[in-house]
């Protein structure tokens, strides 16, 4: 069905003036379409990416913060891994080799902090 319509439009991409002939064209040409496509697929990447960002960094601030651990006289075993710079597995380790001792609370294992300071002395 062809159309009587001249509708004189500028292209949204390049900014050129061009006659659509339909009401919905946006631009000049096919190349134009294409390369306005390839830019939102860009832009929508770019926001994907930016917003898994920003998720991780809730994330990371919901982990328990270096200074509430340095507060605290008894930790976890994942507080005490932060406090020291080493691995869970680490302080689990050093609980079944008898050299830190840990009491059951509940479901986690709470470790004195005194405990930690005297393997450094």
């Amino acid at each position: 069905m062809s159309s009587n319509l001249y509708i004189p439009k500028s292209c949204k991409h390049c900014g050129n003036a061009f006659t659509a002939r339909t009401t919905v064209t946006k631009y000049c040409g096919d190349t134009c379409a294409k390369k306005a496509y390839k830019a939102r697929k860009r832009k929508e990447k770019i926001q994907a990416t930016l917003t898994k960002d920003m998720q991780h960094q809730k994330e990371a601030a919901q982990i328990p913060n270096l200074n509430t651990v340095n507060n605290k006289d008894f930790l976890s075993v994942t507080e005490a891994s932060q406090l020291i710079g080493v691995s869970r597995w680490t302080i689990q380790r050093m609980i079944q080799q008898g050299r830190l001792k840990a009491v059951p609370f509940g479901r986690k294992r709470i470790v004195a902090r005194w405990q930690i300071e005297n393997l450094f002395n």
